[in-house]
C-alpha cells in the first residue's frame, strides 16, 4: 500500500494535469479535499510520534507577536533591541534553539514578542524543528516576517510553509457554518450567489466522512476556503513584513525591495535604524482598543483604560479581570460605540469597540 507521502504526490500530480473548467471543478474539488486530508494525517502522525520536544510558551501581556524568518536573518538582535529579552546572537545559522520571549511596553500596551528558531524550506513537514516553531506561530496574534534585504524572496517560501501547516496569513475565517446532524444527508443553504455547486460541496464533505450536516454559507467561498472550514483546524493570523540589514544594501537593492514590498518597514536592527517606526507600525497593526471599566455602583475609571485587541468580547474582559469572573458572570452593562443605547445589557459574546465603558455584574 502506498505511503501517505506517495499518495500526496499522486494527488498533486493529478491536480496538475487536470485542466480547470466547469466540467472538472467537481473532480478538482474532491482531489483538493483528499490532498488536505492526507496532509492533516501526516501532521497528526508526526505530532503523536513525538518528533522532538514541543515549545511551551505561556501567552502574556496584551498581545503575542512571533518573529518569523530564515536562520541568521537578525531575529535575536531585533528582539534584544525591542524588548527586555536576552536572546543569544551569532552570525551563524540556528543560534536560537528554543523560544526566547521578551516584553515590549509601548503606548500603555504590554506586547510579548517571541524569537523562535529560523524556519527553513520543509518546515511544515518537520525539517529544522519546524513543527514546534509552527505550533508557536499558530497561537500568535501577529507574525512579523523578518527578511534579509539580500534575500527578499524568502517571504514566499515562508508563506508557503505556513500555508502547508494550516496557517492562513492575513485572511479572515470564511463565513460558513457546518452543523453535524444524525440524519437527513447534507442540506445546503446560502445567503449569497455561490460559485461552488452542491455536488462539489457534498464531495468535499464526503472526503472527510461527513454525511449528515446542515451547511450555511454567508459568503462566496473558494474550494480551498470551504475545505479549510470542513477541516476545522486552521489558524488565522495577521502579519507585517520587516526588511532587515538595510545599512548594508546599496540604493538599487533597497529600491528593488521597496517595489516588492511597498508596505514593509525597512530597518537595521544592528544600527537601531527605523526601530521607532517599527514600534509604531507594530502597535497600529495589532489594532489595540481602549476599554474603560466601571465598578458596580461607582464612577467609571477614565484615567487608566484596559488595552485589548480589537474584536475582544466581554468574556475575554472577564478573563483578564479575575479567573472566577466568567464562571460567576450574570451580565454586563456597556456604554459607548458598541452599545445600541447607553447602558445596554449584554452577554459574554458582545464585542467591544474603542472607548467603550463596561460594568461587569457577577454573582455574589
Amino acid at each position: 500500500m502506498a505511503t501517505l507521502q506517495e499518495q500526496i504526490r499522486e494527488v498533486e500530480e493529478e491536480i496538475k494535469k487536470t485542466a480547470y473548467n466547469k466540467a472538472t471543478s467537481f473532480h478538482i474539488g474532491r482531489l483538493k479535499a483528499k490532498l488536505a486530508r492526507l496532509h492533516d494525517e501526516v501532521e497528526k502522525k508526526s505530532s503523536t510520534a513525538g518528533t522532538g520536544e514541543g515549545y511551551s510558551v505561556k501567552k502574556s501581556g496584551d498581545a503575542t507577536v512571533t518573529l518569523v524568518g530564515f536562520p541568521s536573518v537578525g531575529k535575536s538582535t531585533l528582539l534584544n533591541k525591542l524588548t527586555d529579552a536576552n536572546s543569544e546572537v551569532g552570525s551563524y545559522a540556528f543560534t536560537t534553539v528554543t523560544v526566547v520571549p521578551g516584553v515590549m511596553e509601548y503606548k500603555g500596551a504590554i506586547i510579548q514578542i517571541l524569537d523562535v528558531p529560523g524556519l527553513v524550506k520543509g518546515a511544515a513537514s518537520g525539517r529544522g524543528r519546524g513543527k514546534e516553531v509552527i505550533a508557536v506561530i499558530r497561537n500568535s496574534d501577529l507574525v512579523i516576517f523578518l527578511l534579509d534585504v539580500f534575500q527578499p524572496a524568502h517571504y514566499y517560501v515562508l508563506m508557503e510553509e505556513l500555508y502547508e501547516a494550516g496557517i492562513r496569513v492575513d485572511q479572515m475565517p470564511p463565513d460558513v457554518v457546518i452543523k453535524k446532524v444524525d440524519r437527513g444527508g447534507i442540506r445546503i443553504n446560502s445567503t449569497v450567489e455561490l460559485d461552488l455547486d452542491d455536488d462539489t460541496i457534498k464531495s468535499i464533505m464526503d472526503e472527510y466522512k461527513i454525511h449528515n450536516a446542515m451547511v450555511l454559507l454567508r459568503e462566496n467561498v473558494t474550494v480551498d476556503q470551504f475545505i479549510d472550514v470542513v477541516a476545522g483546524n486552521r489558524s488565522y493570523v495577521s502579519s507585517m513584513i520587516v526588511v532587515n540589514k538595510v545599512d548594508l544594501a546599496n540604493p538599487q537593492i533597497l529600491e528593488e525591495n521597496k517595489e516588492l514590498y511597498p508596505g514593509a518597514v525597512f530597518i537595521s536592527a544592528h544600527n537601531n535604524q527605523n526601530l521607532d517606526m517599527l514600534r509604531d507600525d507594530l502597535y497600529d497593526c495589532l489594532g489595540f482598543i481602549r476599554v474603560y471599566m466601571k465598578p458596580q455602583g461607582e464612577a467609571a475609571d477614565l484615567e487608566e483604560p484596559m488595552i485589548v485587541l480589537r474584536n475582544t468580547n466581554v468574556g475575554q474582559i472577564c478573563d483578564r479581570l479575575h479567573k472566577d469572573f466568567r464562571k460567576k458572570f450574570r451580565f454586563a452593562y456597556v456604554w459607548g460605540p458598541s452599545a445600541k443605547h447607553p447602558g445596554q445589557r449584554v452577554g459574554l459574546d458582545h464585542k467591544l469597540k474603542d472607548g467603550d465603558i463596561v460594568s461587569v455584574i457577577i454573582q455574589k
